[in-house]
């Protein structure tokens, strides 16, 4: 059974950080490129960020390069998203993506100050 679970979302204020972590399970977890995609309140599910098999290429939504970081530990099936600077137009729930088939619940973040 495929599973998807993130946690570390919360209250943070503006400026400040968070480290999303999603746990995989049920597949290979190295096969696949993944991604984590949020969606914000009244609006349509976004993509953040995106990181290859290996680790080795990743890309960013424009709002937040060179804000947030994504990376992967193919040993322990894990993938993560370092989200700094936080601003107001970060709040959304964010889901943890397994090669466009596979989803999370999501993890709520909320900026606020």
């Amino acid at each position: 059974q495929v599973q998807l679970v993130e946690s570390g979302g919360g209250l943070v204020q503006p400026g400040g950080s968070l480290r999303l972590s999603c746990a995989a399970s049920g597949f290979i977890f190295s096969n696949y490129v993944m991604n984590w995609y949020r969606q914000a309140p009244g609006k349509e599910r976004e993509l953040v960020a995106g990181i290859t098999t290996t680790g080795g290429n990743t890309n960013y939504a424009a709002s937040v390069k060179g804000r947030f970081t994504i990376s992967r530990d193919n040993a322990k099936s894990m993938l993560y998203l370092q989200m700094n600077i936080l601003k107001l137009e970060d709040t959304a729930v964010y889901y943890c993506n397994a090669g466009m088939r596979h989803w999370g619940k999501g993890t709520l973040v909320t900026v606020s100050s």
